[in-house]
């Protein structure tokens, strides 16, 4: 064993002091129990199965699909299995038959966390942060899906968390590990394209009802489903239809709208080319739904049906200053001269166009069909690789993760994930940026005379990242963080 492993064993020891504490959440915990991560065996350790031993946090949908991609990596066994819908867990549970079954995540980590290596988190975005911190306090890898969190201070946590419990980590906009986001990189590099200024990123979401008010009709909670673990960190309501197992995307409560579902995928490649961190500021304009004759419906529970969201970003090392503009709701920018009249701008629906000082280059989600305007240069340009391409590229991006959590914390394969927290940390408090200044504009504010006014709106919402505060409208902070229900916590 190396020197330092008595020391990260006595920090692990502390680490499940404050872990047993916080899954006191309905459980007993299990008494004088010490994790040890299996890192602190050493760099290089694997089971003796020489195979991941994964637990699926989301077992249906797209938890489906992330836990076989994994499983089709060759080198993970699905042990464990938790949904707290039984019919979402069907084909999982018949794809995996030796995988054990669990309702609720908590029990499984408290029963089971000696025989799980890493946890991958499917969930409504409103329980990925609580789920992931469970995990990684526990010593376990981690991947979540996107977005990484459902606000601001969750990202920072676990972003901050992933190295203090020393965890493999990768959040799923599985695009970042594809060629196209690398060969923008290499042509940005290159210097094709100049210093960028400004971003466009736009997309057809949403594709689920959004501006509208919550239904009133409440319905008898489905058997297979136990709604109050469904609702978890969220205020407690009654069950209506139409909103499980996919529509909660677009009420606050639970999901982040079109941005937390798209702009991870569509924003990541600025990200990576550019080396962006926080934003300086936000502002955004909001599409209204009238449902009679100058009666606007005012849903602030609910993501609008568009929008459009300006984020400014310092310039760093010389670079000019950038603005980012989101758009969504199906609207896009004006088409770049440079691209023919008949030529497909990104991917159609969804796209990212870079405006730079020589040039433009664009392309569609996940940074796929990358190409130089003209596009005619595109065929033409070649320029040297700059960075690595992950084997098998966006389709590699599972396999990447299950690969760096075996070789450990710290290894190689651990810090070149294109994905890990340290890139998706900031990624996804930028996104959910869009989110709060979308929010703030719906805040109502009543006069003495009973006219209502709207202070949120036609402001710049000034951002200081460092300490997490819009400096300029303080009721805005409200957004940075929300407040859980009664009996749930983030344990940190």
């Amino acid at each position: 064993m190396k020197k330092n492993s008595k020391k990260k064993q006595q920090e692990v020891v502390s680490q499940d002091d404050s872990r047993r504490k916080f899954l006191k959440n309905g459980l007993t915990a299990l008494a004088g129990f010490y994790i040890v991560p299996r890192n602190v065996l050493g760099r290089g350790f694997v089971a003796p199965s020489d195979k991941l031993q994964i637990a699926g946090i989301g077992a249906g949908g797209k938890g489906e699909s992330d836990i076989y991609s994994f499983f089709m990596s060759g080198k993970a066994d699905i042990a464990f299995l938790c949904d707290v819908d039984s019919r979402q867990t069907a084909k999982s549970r018949e794809r995996y038959p030796k995988a054990k079954v669990y309702e609720d995540y908590r029990e499984m980590l408290d029963k089971e966390h000696k025989n799980i290596d890493a946890v991958s988190v499917s969930t409504p975005d409103h329980m990925h942060a609580v789920q992931a911190m469970a995990a990684m306090q526990l010593g376990k890898h981690v991947y979540v899906q996107k977005p990484l969190t459902h606000d601001i201070y969750e990202a920072r946590m676990l972003t901050q968390a992933a190295h203090r419990y020393k965890v493999v980590t990768q959040m799923g906009n599985q695009g970042a590990s594809g060629d196209g986001v690398r060969q923008l990189v290499d042509w940005y590099n290159a210097g094709l394209i100049g210093d960028v200024h400004t971003v466009y990123c736009y997309t057809d979401r949403p594709v689920w009802p959004q501006g509208i008010q919550w239904s009133k009709n409440t319905l008898p909670v489905p058997k297979e489903l136990n709604w109050d673990l469904w609702l978890g960190t969220a205020p407690y309501k009654d069950y209506v239809d139409n909103l499980v197992p996919f529509n909660w995307r677009g009420w606050w409560d639970y999901g982040t709208g079109a941005l937390g579902d798209m702009a991870c995928h569509i924003m990541a490649p600025a990200f990576a080319v550019l080396g962006l961190g926080y934003p300086e500021s936000a502002e955004c304009s909001v599409a209204k739904r009238y449902e009679r004759n100058w009666n606007a419906v005012y849903a602030p529970e609910c993501g609008p049906i568009a929008s459009h969201i300006i984020l400014k970003f310092k310039g760093q090392n010389g670079k000019p200053d950038l603005t980012m503009h989101w758009m969504d709701g199906g609207i896009q920018p004006e088409r770049p001269a440079e691209l023919g009249p008949n030529e497909m701008m990104g991917d159609g629906g969804n796209g990212t166009i870079f405006i730079g000082t020589k040039g433009k280059m664009m392309c569609g989600t996940y940074g796929a069909i990358p190409n130089l305007l003209p596009t005619s240069l595109t065929k033409t340009t070649q320029v040297p690789q700059t960075i690595a391409r992950v084997p098998n590229g966006d389709n590699g991006h599972y396999a990447a993760w299950v690969e760096a959590a075996i070789a450990g914390y710290g290894s190689a394969a651990a810090k070149n994930l294109s994905s890990n927290f340290d890139v998706a940390g900031p990624l996804t408090e930028s996104v959910l940026m869009g989110n709060l200044a979308i929010r703030s504009y719906d805040l109502q504010k009543k006069m003495e005379n009973g006219r209502i006014t709207y202070p949120g709106r036609n402001i710049r919402l000034v951002w200081d990242g460092p300490n997490m505060k819009i400096t300029n409208f303080d009721e805005a902070n409200q957004f940075v963080k929300r407040q859980y229900r009664e009996g749930w916590s983030l344990g940190v």
